[in-house]
């Protein structure tokens, strides 16, 4: 657990440049997901780019049942979001 807040901790630096609330809510939401993607063994680049084109597709969130195969943990998420599981030799 603490290895995943150490790159956090290292970058604090740059968050001090956040002097709004809603740029410090916008931040917290877009690491939030890299992180949650990191831990489910995805490519946080490639999934983020994958949210972006997927999301406007769908329109209003009326019907929002399409969020579960978005989720970071879905079995329906594209094999260029997933990171190669190095082989043990």
């Amino acid at each position: 657990m603490l290895q995943s807040i150490r790159p956090f901790a290292l970058g604090r630096k740059n968050w001090y440049l956040i002097d709004t609330i809603g740029g410090a809510k916008s931040s917290v939401i877009a690491y939030s997901i890299a992180e949650t993607a990191k831990a489910n063994n995805l490519k946080p680049y490639e999934y983020f780019k994958y949210l972006l084109e997927e999301l406007p597709k769908q329109g209003e969130l009326e019907d929002s049942s399409y969020l579960d195969q978005l989720l970071p943990w879905s079995e329906k998420l594209p094999g260029c979001c997933l990171k190669k599981l190095k082989s043990k030799s």
